[in-house]
């Protein structure tokens, strides 16, 4: 089976068993962001978690070394027409230079890993309208001098 294969095989599964990615999330021990998109093919899983999953979800034996597998990350370079991702898009591309203006003056000069890096969403009640709350947290890495 391919990572491609696997990664259907799975959101159909999830479909046929009405779960969602938080329920999957709890059975793995895992967070739900991670359980998400090692799913969804963006991150290698453990084995012994690939097997917890393809138990769960009763996918073939064949999704183990799949999931297991390190992705090639890649995305679409055009402008995302999917209205949520684009805005997650549109925020990076306003607020992106002051995100590195404040994080370097805060650090200095460099990073925030994508590899030493955890994320969560949580629903924040509000009067208004509930609202979305996406917090990410990444290793500082500064800039080397040789």
């Amino acid at each position: 089976m391919t990572k491609e294969e696997s990664i259907e095989a799975i959101v159909l599964a999830k479909r046929a068993k009405n779960l969602t990615w938080s329920e999957i999330a709890e059975v793995l021990d895992k967070g739900t962001v991670w359980v998400t998109s090692a799913c969804l093919g963006m991150n290698s899983m453990p084995q012994p978690i690939a097997e917890k999953l393809c138990t769960l979800l009763e996918l073939p034996s064949s999704a183990i070394a799949a999931l297991a597998e390190f992705p090639t990350k890649s995305w679409e370079a055009s402008v995302p027409q999917d209205p949520l991702i684009y805005r997650l898009y549109e925020i990076v591309g306003v607020y992106g230079e002051t995100l590195k203006e404040v994080i370097q003056e805060e650090f200095g000069d460099g990073i925030m890993s994508a590899i030493d890096f955890s994320m969560d969403v949580a629903r924040e009640e509000n009067p208004k309208g509930d609202r979305v709350k996406v917090t990410m947290s990444g290793k500082f890495l500064p800039y080397s001098t040789w």
